[in-house]
């Protein structure tokens, strides 16, 4: 799953990717010292795995992993070219979900792109530019689904479609599934339109204005605005400092700061809800591992993620609740128990699902 930061030039995107991802991305006071994209695949922490490796004394644990795309800054006029628009636009369509950094700090030696600090007026900057380059994709598509109309029914449904997402772009909303019935959704969903991706939001602040009790005027203003999409506080500079630590002094700067985790954990955390991911996971003395997949993922699909050949020759799952095996103490225990449970073809995937698939070759 790839997810796509962007903002305006100077807003910290680069800074706080490079804390994500360690990737040493360029990061400088200047408006697009990112052009192409950077990219970093990011380990997504879990706990749960250290546990089972201590269990089955694994030679080898593989967390599962999301990759993260710093998309050079978007600046007014962006979808007609400014700033090299029209190339950065094109990288966001391939993401699955977008994180918008906003700036909510102020600091006379950053230089902020329009000369003023405003979350709220940036972030109508960004969203007016997605849309415009949305509009003119979607006008292309109803051009071409007027002449498909004539000889067809669903093409005409999807004309009708097209008019009343139009219809919310003009008016510079971005719409939602709420707006459409499932079936329009499910049309729209498959365009490759920017705005109609998942959106969540980091506001990077000052050091000072890190507490997790009180945000500054500018953080509330976003909140406010961007309800019900959620808004992660982060300090660019301070994810810096954690990203260079090892484990153990990081948990110390965390206690330190009054953090309970880092900007990155959360980031993940919010991504994953986002996306309806959820992990199961595999365990033996080779390798505990966790894999990602959707919520509702059945279990021959989630067996495909292994392996093509576990999925086309799946006979059963063998799973036992990750909280039940760990109070069990190994898996024979489990099975003694009765806690391990067989499940066939139709079982939905639960996320901490401890599963051995069963399959012919």
């Amino acid at each position: 799953m790839k997810i796509g930061i962007v903002g305006l030039p100077n807003v910290g995107k680069s800074t706080i990717f490079n804390a994500i991802t360690k990737a040493g991305a360029e990061s400088a006071n200047y408006p697009f010292c990112t052009i192409d994209p950077n990219v970093g695949v990011v380990t997504v922490p879990d706990e749960r795995l250290a546990v089972l490796g201590e269990m089955y004394h694994t030679k080898k644990i593989v967390p599962t992993t999301i990759e993260f795309v710093d998309i050079a800054g978007l600046v007014k006029g962006a979808s007609k070219g400014e700033g090299l628009g029209n190339k950065f636009l094109a990288h966001i369509r391939e993401v699955d979900a977008v994180a918008h950094v906003v700036r909510c700090f102020e600091d006379s030696n950053v230089i902020h792109v329009s000369g003023h600090i405003d979350p709220l007026e940036d972030l109508e900057t960004i969203n007016l530019e997605l849309i415009f380059a949305d509009l003119e994709m979607i006008e292309r598509r109803i051009d071409k689904t007027k002449k498909a109309a004539k000889g067809s029914k669903a093409e005409r449904e999807h004309l009708v479609t097209l008019d009343k997402l139009k219809g919310f772009l003009e008016a510079g909303t971005l719409p939602d599934a709420g707006d459409f019935t499932k079936e329009e959704w499910d049309y729209v969903s498959g365009l490759q339109m920017i705005c109609t991706k998942p959106f969540f939001y980091i506001a990077n602040v000052s050091e000072d204005d890190l507490g997790e009790e009180e945000d500054n005027d500018y953080v509330k203003a976003l909140k406010e605005k961007v309800a019900p999409a959620e808004v992660i506080k982060i300090s660019a500079k301070i994810e810096e400092e954690i990203a260079s630590l090892d484990d153990a002094e990081r948990d110390e700067f965390l206690s330190e700061m009054g953090m309970s985790s880092s900007g990155l954990d959360r980031v993940i955390h919010v991504a994953y809800r986002l996306l309806g991911l959820i992990s199961f996971l595999t365990a033996g003395p080779d390798e505990c591992r966790a894999w990602t997949v959707k919520k509702g993922t059945k279990a021959p699909q989630a067996a495909g993620k292994i392996h093509t050949d576990i999925e086309r020759g799946f006979i059963r799952a063998e799973i036992t609740t990750y909280d039940q095996l760990v109070a069990a103490g190994s898996d024979v225990k489990a099975r003694e128990q009765g806690i391990t449970r067989v499940e066939g073809k139709d079982y939905v995937m639960q996320d901490g699902d401890v599963t051995f698939f069963r399959f012919n070759v």
